[in-house]
């Protein structure tokens, strides 16, 4: 089976807890402090790794989790950051965010990579609180937190020439006839129902053809799978048609294809097609042949003939296409520059009202510091109450009407308010 869709979650390392520490030596009662920060969390990044033509490898796993940062330790020991997670992916995938549908990323060329979750910086260590006027804190904070998210990968082939046309027009062995595919090959419709790639070589020069399963009526719509096999065709500079000379129809073969290319991609009418008539060994195509030569000169277009089960001018028929893929305008940049692109946050706070009468603050800025506060430090604790000032979360609760004593929920954490 060709795998060409993915879901996968991936979640970047936390930031490894800084330190609550003192300098105890002998001699010196007063050290002062020399609690480390922690590490950061690793980053998760997908790489193209030219070895891979599908996605298959996500079949088999779905979740991808960096590792966390190492916790920060006494004589201003910082804790060792964690490595990055690679991820391998197959030249030509486009990347999005599964819940927005956001685009993130168009992977085409060896090597690129793209960062899709970064890693939370590592918590601060209270040497790093250290001051004139607090020169013994009891205060360090807890690494931040990685993101998690769902990535859709999408892969489009990326090859020189497309191969089009309806089912058993003879594209997969025309395919095997001129490269060292070996696609299914059967005399009835439908054989292929995946992309296939070959090399071909034409000796100064090699050609990357990408077998489409044969478009139906309604393609464009995603009946028959066009979706699937329509998407594979953007990727490519030069389209080679190619008609089932034993068709009943194969004029309005080539217009319907033609049709279904258009209604899906506008850009696919556009590229440059050469026009096949296959089978051309066989008596009545030949008889037929004149009358569409003359009907798709009218249209516009120079075909040739060829047998690809035979060989005949197959060889013929892909110097023709290097000579228009040479003249082809060059590929257009890709959809979107590959960069990491940090979620939208919206407002920086929220405030609801539970059913048993808590109060509940939500954010992503509050819930990150609640998770980074060390509890058990009363100056940690106060430190906390600063931010909620800073925030605005204190003064928009008490005009909220918030009572002494009522529960403030924050994320996980459950707090008593006071006044």
């Amino acid at each position: 089976m060709f795998f060409d869709e993915a879901t996968i979650t991936i979640r970047s390392g936390d930031g490894g807890d800084g330190a609550v520490h003192f300098r105890r030596e002998k001699y010196i009662p007063r050290g002062g402090p020399d609690g480390g920060d922690g590490g950061r969390g690793g980053d998760v990044i997908l790489v193209v790794d030219p070895n891979l033509n599908t996605l298959q490898t996500f079949n088999r796993k779905r979740e991808f989790d960096a590792e966390k940062g190492k916790r920060g330790g006494g004589r201003d020991m910082h804790g060792r950051s964690a490595p990055r997670l690679t991820i391998p992916v197959p030249p030509g995938t486009v990347v999005r965010d599964a819940a927005s549908g956001e685009l993130l990323g168009d992977l085409t060329e060896n090597g690129q990579q793209l960062v899709v979750a970064r890693g939370g910086r590592g918590g601060r260590g209270n040497a790093r609180f250290a001051n004139s006027r607090q020169q013994a804190p009891r205060i360090a904070e807890k690494g931040a937190p990685g993101e998690e998210r769902k990535l859709k990968l999408e892969l489009k082939l990326i090859a020189d020439l497309g191969i089009v046309g309806v089912p058993n027009a003879g594209k997969s062995t025309f395919l095997a006839s001129v490269t060292s595919a070996r696609p299914k090959i059967a005399p009835y419709p439908f054989t292929t129902l995946q992309p296939n790639l070959g090399v071909a070589d034409l000796g100064d020069k090699t050609l990357v053809l990408a077998d489409i399963p044969g478009l139906i009526e309604g393609a464009h719509l995603g009946i028959g799978l066009g979706f699937d096999f329509l998407r594979h065709i953007q990727r490519t500079r030069v389209l080679i048609h190619l008609l089932d000379g034993t068709g009943s129809d194969p004029l309005a073969d080539f217009s319907q294809i033609n049709s279904e290319l258009a209604l899906f991609d506008e850009n696919l009418a556009s590229k440059p097609q050469i026009v096949a008539l296959n089978k051309i060994d066989l008596p009545d195509v030949q008889a037929r042949w004149p009358a569409l030569q003359a009907e798709l000169k009218r249209r516009g277009y120079e075909a040739m003939t060829i047998s690809a089960l035979a060989h005949t001018n197959t060889r013929e028929l892909l110097f023709r296409a290097a000579q228009v893929l040479a003249e082809a305008p060059p590929p257009k940049p890709a959809e979107a520059i590959p960069v990491y692109r940090p979620p939208d946050t919206g407002p920086d706070f929220t405030i609801t009202r539970e059913a048993d009468g808590a109060w509940r603050v939500s954010g992503a800025k509050i819930e990150r510091a609640a998770k980074m506060t060390y509890w058990e430090y009363d100056e940690a604790v106060q430190r906390f109450q600063r931010i909620l000032e800073v925030i605005g979360i204190r003064q928009a609760l008490a005009g909220a009407g918030i009572q002494e004593g009522d529960t403030v929920l924050i994320g996980e954490y459950v707090l008593e308010w006071s006044d």
